[in-house]
C-alpha cells in the first residue's frame, strides 16, 4: 500500500469518526420533536416525548456501534492488504 492509499484510508477513518458526535446528537433531537408532536396530538405529555428521546438514544447508540464496527473491519482489511 503506497502513501496515497494510506492517506485516503486515514481520511476515510477520520470521516467515519467525526460523524459520531453528530449521530449521537441528532437521534435524541429527532426523538424529542416526534415525541413532542405526538404528545400534543394525543395529550399524553411528557410520556411520548421521553419514550421517543430514549428511542433516539438507542438508535444513535446502535448506529455508532455499527459505524465503529465497520471502521474496525476496514482498518483490519487494510492492515492485511498492507502486509
Amino acid at each position: 500500500m503506497d502513501n496515497k492509499d494510506k492517506f485516503y484510508a486515514n481520511l476515510r477513518q477520520a470521516g467515519i469518526y467525526t460523524v459520531i458526535p453528530l449521530i449521537l446528537a441528532v437521534g435524541p433531537i429527532i426523538g424529542y420533536f416526534i415525541g413532542n408532536f405526538l404528545d400534543k396530538k394525543f395529550h399524553t405529555s411528557p410520556y411520548l416525548m421521553i419514550l421517543f428521546i430514549l428511542f433516539g438514544f438507542i438508535a444513535s447508540g446502535k448506529e455508532v456501534y455499527n459505524l465503529t464496527k465497520r471502521a474496525m473491519q476496514e482498518m483490519d482489511n487494510e492492515n492485511k492488504r498492507g502486509n
